[in-house]
């Protein structure tokens, strides 16, 4: 899909821009918070950026996403944006869209079926759920104020509101990404056949 460095830094940039629009998709309707934790589709789009980009370029889209917020613009949920950001109970999951990005994009250059493809988006969003729920304990404990009765058991048990629309929006991004690969490849090879017959 990448056709060379310039293509692959505009789509970075694309996917860092849907990154921040999936993070406040839900700013249409009133925000649902579990756990300090708002559903959004940041982990959809990180998935398919990873699926569509690959290892080189999906992470890159990551970084830009996640230093445009430290910066100051408002991008992170709930239009929340600046350095204050990682002391939060869910920066974690923020930083592990980077890791996320890479290894789906690792994982779906080998094979690129879609039973590989959901595989790796599966893998990819339980990465998200290791790292951001740890993370979250561990600032709920250490440094946040934390609710009455909180433990590790707690912070996993709030994850379990949102998990199966992340599952199916992790199968969703594979679906996608498919297809859109399909479109893509049937599009270059008419150019193709365009400028062969020219």
């Amino acid at each position: 899909m990448i056709q060379s460095r310039l293509h692959g830094f505009v789509l970075a940039a694309l996917f860092a821009a849907l990154m921040m629009i999936g993070a406040n998709i839900t700013s249409i309707a009133p925000i649902f918070v579990i756990g300090g934790v708002p559903i959004t589709l940041q982990t959809a789009v990180c998935i398919l950026a990873g699926l569509l980009l690959g290892k080189k370029y999906a992470p890159l889209a990551m970084v830009l996403y996640l230093l445009t917020g430290l910066a100051g613009m408002p991008v992170f949920a709930r239009w929340s944006g600046g350095l204050d950001a990682v002391i939060s109970p869910t920066f974690g999951f923020l930083l592990s869209y980077i890791l996320v990005a890479y290894v789906v994009g690792v994982l779906s250059e080998q094979k690129r079926s879609l039973t590989a493809f959901s595989a790796a988006a599966l893998i990819g969003t339980a990465l998200n759920y290791l790292v951001g729920t740890n993370w979250m304990y561990m600032a709920y404990e250490w440094w946040f104020a934390a609710p009455g009765g909180f433990s590790y058991t707690t912070a996993w048990l709030w994850m379990l509101a949102p998990m199966p629309k992340d599952i199916l929006l992790a199968v969703g991004a594979a679906w996608l990404a498919r297809r859109l690969l399909r479109i893509l490849r049937k599009t270059e090879r008419g150019t193709n056949s365009s400028k062969g017959a020219a």
